[in-house]
């Protein structure tokens, strides 16, 4: 792209056919110095009503510099302020070095605008050949790119995409088509506006700076992508629902635990420890439907999905008539559908998964949509047998989950320290034991933790506990997060990093550091807070409480006494958490088998991110040459890799043309606690020793993120993440405010503000600064 001013390039770009550029006058710092009244006079003769002045150094929008936003601009400026407004500009120039080729844009303020927005032909974030549509729905030109506003609509539409049908995105890709041909550049920022008459108008158009990619056959893999999801689509002999939606947030969420684009190691480990039958094994055991042999993560590109649908059909009780259960799946699938922000909140918000004291309440919306009350009757039935069959302290089948927990700890060292394995058979061995010992029994715990937040939850709902009693409950529970942050300073340095040294913020990322690996980026050993888990908040019931537990309990056939009750609630939300501990420990000792053996062959752990785990299962029963297996998976994954990160998917997928042309939908964040905070934000976790008081900014947090507790945090922000999910229970615990599954519109405009106001009471966020 020539190097021009901002200026020069919408003079150059007059008289283009696809929008109109606004008439203009340019002064530059020279000729302003020497004749400030005459160029005044100039601008008065144009007799526009409002002036925009805009800035155009020569330091602004270049190839490799932007700039964008460094320098003022100001609009709506009348007659008698623009000298001033002019000069002003002109000084904002000056923090850099102003020059006497530095100019001022002068042109007349479009007065009927109707919408607003950006255009980026390439994807900011990673290059990848999609066009990015910013649009606002205001008078104000300004909406998007001041990120004043938070109802902003954002679309992406593929390159190889068929012409979409909305005839002013028709207009915005021909102008952006025309703009790279008349700039020679494909990579472009574009500022525009619609009128209320719907014509286009063009600000301003600037080299985007990223690192630009390409992506040969894009048709290809995205037309493969909508093809499998046709498959999955259609009805399955062994399944309820007529049809599917895939999200990145439902149920298991590998959103949060291993992002939106992993790398291969990392997405075969999640599929292999959980998803691929682990989950299925799981909730048949707790009396749902058996869908063993149905994978809940199908991965478009490499990018990972939840079926929907199996996810639905799943929670289930198995004694629910076929009738009932393919009607049920239908209306959750068409309740999400119409409402996609409800995406992590499906167990909350839409299916129906265990007894509470509020179902019969709560079910009361399925006969307004077409279910019999005998069908609600059967549904509330099932559930009740089925929740008393999981919750009881002598014979539910979580404490034999606990049991098994202690057995992975003990079969873990046997595998570990074995002085006749390879590293192969121990990588076997140890993610067998982990299945069978660790993620089998998790699952069944975060399946009762999630049972005993409901029950807690419902007993809220119905008027038994306060809001802020519930906060004390789980304020009082003794997890591993809370016994970290008192270990942090009352064990030495060494003895702490033998008990949680193995915890990684990435749990399956081989690339994220251990504890142990890392301990000064995590800990700030020297000004450690003192914790004393013996303090935490008391929790107790009155008298009357406990009776109106007591005759909720006989009046609901819940098989329970109420300290029966609060002791499954307690047991199960800390199981849930320590069962997590445990089995991280022999997936993360996995993963430094791995980087052991990749480094026999010349791979570094960058190289090993880019296996398939089932390529080392396998070799479990073949004599092939593990070297060099694994160095074509290193290879075949790099390829594919490269494919995922230039794919961009939305977070609901729906139908086909979902692959090539999507909006994100406006996320309805998780607020966390009743409290609220006023504080500076972080986005940089390295800066350890910067953590104390900020609000912290964490696109996925999953557990092994524990460590920012240490350090004294105001609260936090994070883009996935559901209500039940492991931060949000943290926050829970500390009474601190945080934000979980913002989402990535809501997160972005957050994350640039410099002090920001979380209001988790009234679920209302307010940029300071």
């Amino acid at each position: 792209m020539q190097h021009r001013t901002k200026a020069q390039t919408l003079q150059a770009l007059q008289g283009i056919r696809q929008a109109t550029v606004l008439d203009a006058l340019v002064y530059s710092y020279a000729e302003w110095s020497k004749e400030p009244e005459s160029l005044l006079q100039k601008a008065r003769q144009k007799a526009w009503k409002l002036f925009a002045v805009r800035s155009s150094a020569t330091t602004e929008d270049q190839e490799h510099t932007s700039n964008a936003g460094k320098y003022t601009t100001l609009l709506n400026v009348s007659w008698k302020d623009l000298k001033g407004a002019i000069e002003t500009v002109f000084a904002s120039y000056a923090k850099d070095s102003l020059s006497p080729k530095d100019e001022v844009l002068l042109q007349p303020m479009l007065q009927d605008a109707a919408t607003s927005g950006v255009l980026f032909t390439k994807d900011p974030n990673r290059g990848a050949p999609y066009y990015v549509i910013n649009v606002s729905h205001s008078s104000d030109t300004t909406a998007v790119t001041s990120g004043g506003t938070s109802s902003l609509e954002t679309t992406f539409i593929a390159r190889c995409a068929p012409l979409p049908k909305d005839p002013k995105i028709q207009k915005l890709l021909a102008l952006a088509q025309e703009l790279e041909t008349a700039l020679s550049f494909s990579a472009l920022d574009i500022e525009f506006a619609f009128d209320k008459k719907g014509d286009l108008f063009l600000f301003q158009v600037r080299p985007l700076i990223c690192k630009e990619q390409s992506l040969e056959d894009q048709s290809v893999w995205l037309e493969a992508a909508a093809k499998r999801f046709a498959i999955l689509n259609r009805e399955h002999p062994y399944l309820s629902g007529k049809r599917t939606l895939c999200g990145v947030m439902p149920d298991w969420n590998p959103a949060e635990m291993i992002g939106t684009h992993p790398k291969p190691l990392a997405l075969s480990l999640y599929k292999e420890l959980i998803t691929n039958a682990i989950w299925a094994y799981q909730r048949d055991n707790y009396g749902y439907q058996n869908l063993r042999s149905f994978p809940l993560l199908i991965d478009f590109v490499g990018i990972p999905y939840i079926d929907v649908r199996v996810s639905f059909s799943s929670f289930l009780p198995k004694t629910l008539s076929s009738s009932l259960s393919h009607r049920l799946v239908d209306h959750y699938l068409d309740t999400l559908e119409a409402s996609p922000h409800l995406h992590d909140k499906i167990e909350f918000e839409i299916a129906h998964s265990c007894y509470t004291f509020d179902l019969a309440q709560r079910l009361e919306s399925l006969k307004g949509c077409g279910f019999l009350p005998g069908e609600t009757q059967q549904l509330q039935d099932a559930l009740r047998d089925l929740t008393n069959e999981i919750i009881r302290n002598d014979t539910g089948i979580w404490t034999e989950d606990v049991r098994k927990i202690e057995t992975l700890k003990e079969r873990h060292e046997r595998i570990l320290c074995h002085p006749h394995f390879d590293i192969p058979t121990k990588i076997y061995w140890m993610l067998e034991d982990c299945k069978r010992y660790g993620t089998l029994p998790f699952a069944g715990l975060a399946r009762a933790g999630f049972i005993a937040v409901q029950l807690l939850n419902s007993m809220v709902s119905v008027g038994v506990l306060s809001k802020d009693q519930r906060l004390s409950f789980l304020n009082s529970l003794n997890s591993v997060s809370s016994q970290m942050a008192y270990d942090l300073s009352h064990q030495s340095r060494a003895r702490f990093l033998e008990i949680y040294g193995h915890l990684r913020p990435g749990t399956y990322d081989i690339l994220s550091p251990r504890y142990d690996e890392a301990p000064d980026l995590y800990f700030d050993w020297e000004n450690a807070q003192k914790q004393d888990p013996s303090k935490r908040a008391d929790f107790s019931l009155s008298i009357p409480q406990m009776q109106k537990v007591e005759q909720l309990l006989k009046e609901h056939r819940l098989e329970h006494n109420v300290v029966g009750l609060f002791t499954f609630m307690k047991a199960a939300i800390e199981g849930r958490e320590y069962s997590k501990f445990v089995f991280t420990k022999t997936l993360s000792d996995v993963l430094n088998l791995l980087k052991e053996l990749g480094a026999s062959y010349a791979l570094d752990a960058e190289a090993l991110s880019y296996v398939d785990i089932q390529t080392i299962l396998s070799n479990y029963t073949t004599s092939w040459d593990i070297g060099e297996l694994l160095h074509k998976s290193v290879e075949l994954g790099k390829e594919r890799y490269r494919i995922t990160s230039q794919t961009l998917l939305p977070p609901l997928i729906t139908g086909e043309e979902d692959f090539y042309v999507f909006s994100l939908p406006t996320d309805q964040p998780n607020f966390i606690t009743r409290q609220s905070v006023t504080a500076p934000v972080l986005t940089d976790l390295t800066q350890e020793k910067e953590l104390g008081g900020k609000i912290l900014f964490i696109p996925g947090a999953d557990p092994g993120f524990d460590w920012i507790f240490t350090h004294g945090i105001s609260g936090f922000v994070t883009t996935y993440g559901g209500v039940n999910s492991h931060m949000a229970i943290r926050a829970g615990e500390l009474g601190l405010p945080a934000i979980i599954g913002a989402g990535e519109k809501l997160y972005a405009q957050w994350a640039q503000a410099q002090t920001l106001h979380i209001d988790c009471a009234n679920q209302k966020v307010e940029i300071i600064r």
